[in-house]
This record gives structure tokens, sequence and C-alpha cells, in this order.
């Protein structure tokens, strides 16, 4: 549940970018789910509470934790079974209760995660998450107050995935017309997760003659060799089947990362530079803005300007994302790394919908997607290394802003320079762009070397 730190305090876990992931039954324990569940349950108030999981091993186990916490706060708990977190968000908006997706999304299956959404199926705000988790650690402190007793207790309702979220199916088969995809031959890929079974029958309903790859989940399989952080698979896949475009999704579903007729991968900032373009030409794309993070390929930025599309910048995130669209009352975003939110019809990243909307383009557009991906943007080649430091510090990112600064000035409009520290580890990540591959990576390797010159001492 807890690690010591040095200096002998209890280190609870945290929420980083998106809930509360880590190791199952040693971070993320059936203890800790009981406090995550009740601390929610108490926060966000509200009767009822719908919870989803992905195929992982140790979902039941934590099902299991957050169901005595709801409960135990007096909320009610429906169970939807295995489901995409988008369908999770859904069932929330439909009913205006709160929310948990039990997932770790992208990570290997030993891992889990707790994914909260407040009533209406948002993500959370700051400051609520920031109230949660303060009370989430008293409770694991050992601060509990007493609960609600008798016909007052939470129970479990009788109920079924399918049913809960049929809405959200019928969300993604009406946002294209009829039989959009017909005759369209398709390769998915499910990472034996939380799209298994569900993608097949979307696409399937909308005309695609689809075949379908690590939809066979077992507990333990889940995005391994699969999904959308290890494409190879469905690239071979792609290719041998002669389909028109493969699209990959993660563990819980809500990313996706297409590959084209050949084979190439088509990530987040291709489908979004495709879609904005659409968008824009159809009317769609509202103010002619898309949302994205600090991580998208100065390419995508070119490319967006364009197009005379504007391009508005948020912290990495997909909750940052979702904040942005929703201030602006834009309508798409996402990342790089396949999130991907169409927020005109749906309230958080939904990778199946990403999926039916970027081949709904393709198709209406006359063109092959490879074609569409390969005058949608030019890549700027990219060099991502982290920098493990001795002990987290909050300061050095500041300590580092001269020399960013410097790189970025001699790059001028050749190159881009990011350097940043992790929310959860003592990582500092550097990023450089640059037309030149050769310069991106000297820039790199020697701010990395500054950030090792400047890093604090471990504490003893």
């Amino acid at each position: 549940m807890a690690a010591d730190s040095s200096n002998g305090a209890t280190i609870y876990p945290r929420f980083g970018t998106d809930g509360v992931r880590g190791l199952a039954n040693e971070v993320l324990t059936p203890d800790v789910a009981v406090a995550l569940g009740r601390a929610a349950a108490e926060t966000l108030g509200g009767r009822r509470v719908v919870i989803g999981r992905d195929t992982r091993r140790s979902g039941h186990m934590i099902e299991a934790g957050l169901v005595a916490g709801y409960t135990a706060a007096g909320v009610d708990v429906e169970l939807l079974g295995v489901v995409p977190t988008p369908a999770v968000a859904w069932a929330s908006l439909g009913d205006d209760v709160s929310g948990a997706m039990i997932s770790a999304s992208h990570n290997p299956f030993g891992d889990n995660g707790i994914k909260l959404f407040a009533p209406g199926g948002t993500k959370l705000g700051d400051v609520v998450e920031q109230q949660i988790q303060q009370r989430f650690h008293e409770l694991l402190a050992g601060a509990v107050t007493p609960g609600p007793t008798g016909a007052d207790i939470g129970v479990v309702l009788d109920g079924s995935g399918d049913a809960a979220v049929s809405g959200w199916v019928d969300l993604i088969t009406n946002s294209v017309a009829a039989g959009a995809l017909a005759g369209q031959r398709l390769v998915l890929d499910c990472a034996n997760g939380a799209a298994s079974g569900w993608a097949e029958q979307i696409f399937r309903a909308i005309g695609a003659d689809v075949t379908v790859i690590g939809a066979e989940p077992d507990g333990v399989n889940i995005n391994e060799a699969s999904g959308s952080t290890h494409p190879e698979a469905l690239q071979a896949a792609t290719v041998e089947a002669g389909a028109a475009a493969g699209l990959a999704f993660d563990g819980d579903a809500d990313r996706l990362i297409a590959v084209d007729h050949t084979g190439a991968i088509v990530d987040g900032d291709r489908i979004l530079s495709i879609l904005a373009s659409d968008w824009k030409a159809t009317g769609r794309l509202t103010d002619d803005t898309v949302v994205v993070t600090v991580m998208s390929n100065l390419g995508f930025h070119r490319a967006m300007a364009a197009a005379d599309i504007t391009v508005a910048t948020t912290g990495v995130g997909d909750r940052y994302v979702l904040e942005e669209l929703s201030r602006g009352g834009y309508s798409l975003g996402g990342e790089q790394s396949g999130h991907v939110i169409c927020r005109d019809l749906a309230g958080t990243g939904d990778g199946i919908l990403a999926a039916v909307q970027l081949m709904d383009a393709v198709v209406r557009s006359g063109a092959t997607l490879a074609d569409l991906s390969a005058s949608a943007m030019t890549t700027v080649p990219q060099v991502l290394k982290n920098v493990r430091l001795a002990v987290r510090d909050p300061e050095i990112i500041d300590k580092m802003a001269p020399d960013v600064e410097a790189a970025s000035a001699a790059m001028g409009d050749d190159g881009r320079v990011l350097v940043r520290a992790s929310g959860t580890e003592p990582l500092v990540r550097v990023m450089v762009e640059h037309v030149d591959a050769t310069e991106a990576v000297r820039v790199c390797d020697e701010l990395c070397d500054r950030a090792r010159s400047l890093m604090a001492p471990e504490t003893t």
C-alpha cells in the first residue's frame, strides 16, 4: 500500500495525470481501493456510482475494494463489467452520477489504476482531486469517521453492463451515416483489453469488414505485444489482410493509433491533422481551432498554420485538453499518444469513436489513409530522453531555464525545446525537435548533461 521515505514518513499513492495507478496488490491494494472509494463518495456526493474495469486479473480485487468503499459511504453501485473507459463516462453522463474506471491503460498487466469521473462523466478538476486525495490519505492513516448504518448503507444494484452502455454504442454508430464504412476492410487490435468485443460489434454495425486481433483476454495478456503501444502485430496483420487500415486501441480503449495499408503508423498528431482539416471543410471545427498538448510535433503546428487552423496548446494530459475544449467551446482536441477527443460528441477521449470518425473522413475523401496521412503533415524529427534524478527537485526546471532559452533562440523557427519534470517520478523529461535530426540529438544530449550537472545530491 505504501512505502517509507528516507525520513520515515509514510508515502501514500497519489493522483497522477490520470487517476491513481501502481502495482496491483503492492501499491494499489484492496485497502487503497476502499479508502479511495469512500473518499470519492464523501467528496463528490450523490447516491449512485457506475464502475467499469478492463481485463486485468487484478480488476475483480480492486473492484471489490471500491464497492466496499462506496457502499460504506452510503452510495449504491452499478457494476458495468468489462467496458472501455469512455463507456463509463457515457453511463455517468447519461444518469448524472459519479463514475470509476479500474484500469492502468497501456501499462503492463501487473499494474492497475482507478480513474474517477465527477457526476455527469467529467474529469475531476484540480481542486476536487486534491480534496479527494486529502480525504483518501486521512482514511489510509486511520482517520475513519462513522458511516451510515441500516437502510442507509449502499448496495450493489442489479444491472447489465451491456444495457447501461448501450447509449454509448448508439452514439458511435449514429455519429456517421448508415453503412458509412461498407466495403472497408479493416483490422482491429483490441490489446486484449476493454475494447475486446465492443470494437468489432461497432465497426460491423456500420458496414466494415473486420479482422480482429488481440481480442482474447486471459487476465494477464492485456497490452502484451499488442495495442496502441505495440503496433507491430497490427502492421503485419494489416498488410497481410490487404486491409485499407489497421486500428489499435490501448487497454482501456481511450487511445487510438492507426496504420495505413502499407503498415505505416498514423499517430495522434496525424489523426488530429486529418480530422481538423476535414472538420474545417465541413464546418464542424468550432472556431477553426484544435486543442493539443505541448508534446504535439512541430510539424503538426506548421501544418495547421498552413491550413489556417488555430492551435490551442495545453500541458501534458488529456484532462487539460478537455479543460481547454470546455473553456473555449471547441470541438476537437487530443494528444500525440492517441487520445482523440471529439468534444461535440463525447466528453472524454474515445479510441473507438475516434477510429470511426477517422475512417469516415477517409472514405468521404475518396483517398486512402496513406494519402491523407502523407499530406496531413511532415513530422519534424523529435528526440525525447529522460534524466533520472537522485531525488525529486522541483526547482531544476527553473535552474535550466537559461539553457533552454539559449537553445531555443539558437534553433529559431527550425526547432523547439521542451523540458519538464515528471509529475510522479524523479525524472526530467527533455524533448527537442529540429528539422535536422542530428542537431536534435546534439541539443537534447547537451540539455540532458546540463540537467545531470544541476542534479540535487541524494539525501542520506
